[in-house]
């Protein structure tokens, strides 16, 4: 159930007689279940088409239920299937033209052509790949400039790929990154974590290592879920450690 308290950088709350919603309040309905959202990663999935939340004669946001639902949709799809938002946009508008498609898995970047159907591009012939992003997005998703992002680049907390684009888990690094900063962490402070998470993904890609050179194909294919499975127990790890450590230097 949505909560409808107040808040947010546009002025104005729940409006009690249309059912409509500032981007405050939206933000605290979603933050139960995304956390990391921003008010600045709903302004850039509006500014991606991927929602079209009515405006006041002074031009303040009012969302509807229904633009919530599918922000809800869009960031579950992003954070659950990893899929970048033009290959969302075109499944959630071929569901509205009643079409009969499924749910697409991440695949190879590849522009639609107009023969195209999404079946056939995240068919299970293709084999799965990780989603990128581009520059611009990555900065209006964390609501970041040219020069901060080059700052984090410079401390490696960032890093591109060769064709000049990035992974799309970077966004929840930069989102994370900005959240810090409210604190005074600054990006140099966040060096010795990069370092520590090489040093623990290397940990992981040594132990996985022999099953991908495995001839056997679903031997390799249960590398990629091994992966996964010590990703997050090196993740929980980490975070525990941070905890005792701070509760010991609290006593």
């Amino acid at each position: 159930m949505l909560r409808t308290t107040s808040g947010g950088a546009d002025h104005g709350t729940a409006a009690a007689d249309s059912g409509l919603m500032s981007i405050g309040t939206v933000l605290n309905a979603l933050r139960e279940e995304f956390p990391e959202v921003t008010i600045s990663k709903i302004r850039f999935l509006e500014s991606e088409g991927l929602i079209e939340p009515q405006r006041t004669p002074s031009g303040y946001r009012k969302f509807s239920a229904e633009d919530v639902e599918r922000l809800g949709h869009v960031l579950r799809m992003q954070r659950d299937h990893y899929l970048p938002l033009k290959v969302i946009r075109e499944y959630l508008e071929a569901l509205e033209r009643g079409e009969d498609v499924r749910l697409p898995s991440v695949g190879r970047q590849r522009d639609v052509g107009d023969g195209d159907r999404l079946s056939e591009l995240f068919g299970e012939h293709e084999e799965p790949t990780a989603a990128r992003i581009g520059r611009g997005e990555l900065m209006a998703g964390a609501g970041i400039g040219e020069e901060r992002l080059a700052e984090w680049e410079s401390y490696g907390l960032v890093t591109p790929l060769p064709d000049g684009s990035y992974d799309a888990e970077v966004l929840t690094v930069a989102t994370l990154v900005v959240e810090l900063g409210r604190f005074g962490i600054e990006p140099r402070h966040l060096r010795v974590m990069r370092a520590a998470a090489d040093r623990e993904a290397g940990l992981v890609d040594q132990v996985v290592a022999p099953l991908r050179l495995h001839r056997n194909p679903q031997t390799r294919a249960h590398a990629e879920d091994r992966t996964r499975e010590l990703a997050g127990l090196t993740v929980k790890l980490h975070a525990a450690l941070v905890q005792s450590a701070l509760g010991v230097r609290l006593r």
